[in-house]
């Protein structure tokens, strides 16, 4: 594997019309979750991912393994739970600058992941292990389920690349959530926070200093994701910034920092200088925001080079 992560992913349900969803009648499904986003992100670029997770028994469950496997991610780690279900979201798109999330999540099956479906040896084969913040906060299991995955990443000298990914819902306490993902990002080699999530963690400061804070911290390399204005990497010899693509219009902004994530990774696996794998992680993280849906607008190199240089070209013939 090149790289290997691990979390939730759920079934998806989308309103087929704009507005408030209780006017909606008709819902289309697609599957996502940050962890599957960037596998598959991956999977696209021609690198090669697995995805740890449990999901239910059940036909949600069935579809959500099947896709995923189709995008070609390795899901042998995958357990079927029959006690619980598979988690499921709704994404509400009131206009193109309001987008609402519900999620039914509590108790599923992937909350049930613990550190016995951690495999050493599956963890051992990968080059990345990528994790989120999202995982530890599903539950007490979950959380010793990521420890587990960077105890044996850390034994097998896997580098260790940290979403924090913040969901506050899914916390409850503030002050839980700063020291669970600081001890994380503590024991992270890279560390991809937005400018929220580091002000999230250590107040109102400037972006420099963000930078300072999580290389202090353990990190040997900071991207601070700054939205559409582009990233900065940080590292205790260099910080650059490197601009994002301008779009004309945003469709739907969710899964963007999950394509950002996937661009690092891969320009990383391929050797290139943190400059060009930052504009490499810019340009995805811009194209998905393009297109409905949390991995339909993942590119592969081809589209993804295309991008870039922009042809001019509506069509391709």
């Amino acid at each position: 594997m090149d790289v290997v992560t691990i979390g939730e992913s759920m079934a998806l349900f989308t309103p087929d019309t704009t507005g408030k969803m209780r006017y909606a009648s008709q819902f289309s499904r697609k599957f996502a979750g940050a962890e599957t986003n960037v596998a598959i992100g991956v999977t696209r670029l021609g690198l090669q991912a697995g995805w740890i997770s449990r999901v239910g028994n059940d036909e949600l469950g069935k579809a959500l393994i099947s896709f995923v496997r189709g995008e070609g991610v390795d899901i042998s780690q995958v357990k079927k739970d029959t006690q619980a279900q598979t988690g499921l979201y709704f994404k509400e798109l009131r206009s193109e600058q309001d987008v609402r999330v519900y999620y039914y999540r509590a108790g599923s099956a992937a909350s049930k992941l613990s550190p016995t479906d951690i495999n050493e040896d599956y963890i051992a084969s990968a080059k990345y292990l990528h994790l989120t913040g999202i995982t530890p906060a599903l539950s007490e299991s979950c959380y010793q389920a990521v420890k587990q995955a960077i105890e044996y990443a850390k034994k097998h000298n896997i580098t260790i690349i940290f979403d924090p990914n913040i969901r506050e819902k899914l916390w409850g306490s503030k002050e839980k959530a700063r020291q669970v993902l600081l001890e994380i990002a503590a024991e992270a080699d890279i560390v991809l926070p937005g400018v929220s999530e580091a002000a999230y963690l250590f107040g109102q400061h400037e972006l420099e200093q963000y930078g300072s804070f999580f290389l202090e911290n353990g990190a040997e390399v900071v991207i601070l994701k700054q939205g559409s204005k582009g990233a900065s990497f940080f590292t205790k010899e260099e910080q650059t910034f490197v601009p994002g693509y301008p779009i004309e219009r945003v469709v739907d902004p969710i899964g963007a920092g999950d394509g950002f994530a996937a661009g690092v990774i891969s320009g990383l696996l391929e050797k290139l200088p943190l400059e060009k794998t930052l504009a490499r992680a810019n340009a995805i993280g811009a194209m998905v925001t393009m297109v409905n849906g949390d991995v339909e607008g993942l590119p592969d190199i081809e589209e993804m080079e295309r991008f870039v240089h922009d042809t001019k070209e509506d069509v391709s013939r």
